[in-house]
């Protein structure tokens, strides 16, 4: 049994989940860019995640965020559910679209570690060998929306969602930083340098090897129902945080490890019957429990 995961408000979160077989059900259409758009927004602001960058692969996705009120497990829950039966609904399909692992989600601890994620969202259908440039990417262009900061709109997809519902008729995603993130111009000129260096070293590197990208008209040509040749890679290690300073690594761990001994600790005592707090950052026992929890730490 996995062990139990803090939830702590105010928190970067680097966000993957795959479809399952690796098949191409997200394969971009103007149907799937506009229901995961769609489906994206509306679950951002439902739960006042705030979307920083996304990138709808064939058959996978990468989403960073920032979780300012401790809503990503509802924000996860509510954007796969939904997508997952718009598809299902668009595809005529009836079985699960998601991989069955486990999502990967992993902490974000620093402005160079949530630049080296945002350059690697951006970046990966580049890397991947499938366009030369990642605006020819023909998902939803989220890079550009975040570095003109114009905002994106879907409408409701109207092979899932019936037209009385409650479900919203347009909704629009603006992909932005934090309003208390500092030096927000510079850091987004910077990604956009860095952008443009990954480029120029895949096309490099494909010269250098004699490689052609797979191209946009190849990519919306292939079937839903595909699933790409390559072997995919089995029991790696799955991160659960992302810090290149050894010093925020190893406190954060120790931060982590100590959260899950004083939440043992009192699931145990609970289970003796006796009453007691939570550890502050205790999510499932909260929502679905109602056991008390502490309140935050007072900043240091």
């Amino acid at each position: 049994m996995p062990s139990a995961r803090p939830v702590f408000p105010g928190c970067f979160l680097f966000m993957s989940r795959r479809c399952t077989q690796r098949q191409f059900l997200l394969r971009p259409d103007d149907e799937t860019n506009n229901a995961f758009t769609y489906c994206l927004a509306e679950a951002a602001q439902r739960t006042e995640v705030h979307v920083i960058l996304s990138q709808m692969e064939s058959n996978h996705h990468h989403t960073m965020a920032y979780d300012p009120h401790g809503r990503q497990v509802e924000f996860r829950e509510h954007f796969h559910k939904m997508l997952a039966k718009s598809q299902n609904a668009l595809r005529g399909r009836w079985e699960n679209l998601w991989s069955s692992e486990e999502p990967c989600t992993v902490e974000v601890m620093s402005a160079d570690d949530l630049l080296d994620k945002l350059v690697y969202i951006a970046t990966n259908p580049v890397k991947d060998g499938l366009v030369e440039k990642v605006h020819h990417w023909p998902g939803p262009n989220f890079v550009r929306a975040l570095l003109s900061g114009r905002p994106m709109k879907a409408t409701r997809p109207r092979h899932f969602f019936r037209t009385d519902g409650p479900m919203p008729a347009e909704v629009e995603l603006v992909l932005k930083l934090p309003d208390h993130f500092e030096g927000k111009d510079a850091f987004l000129a910077e990604l956009r340098q860095r952008i443009t260096a990954v480029e120029d070293a895949c096309a490099r590197e494909r010269q250098q090897a004699g490689r052609h990208v797979v191209g946009r008209r190849r990519i919306l040509r292939q079937s839903w129902r595909d699933c790409p040749a390559s072997r995919a890679p089995r029991r790696n290690l799955r991160p659960r945080i992302a810090a290149r300073d050894p010093a925020l690594r190893v406190a954060t761990i120790l931060r982590n490890k100590a959260w899950e001994a004083a939440y043992a600790d009192a699931r145990h005592q609970m289970l003796a019957g006796i009453l007691v707090e939570f550890p502050f950052g205790t999510y499932a026992l909260r929502r679905f429990v109602n056991v008390r929890v502490k309140p935050p730490p007072e900043p240091k």
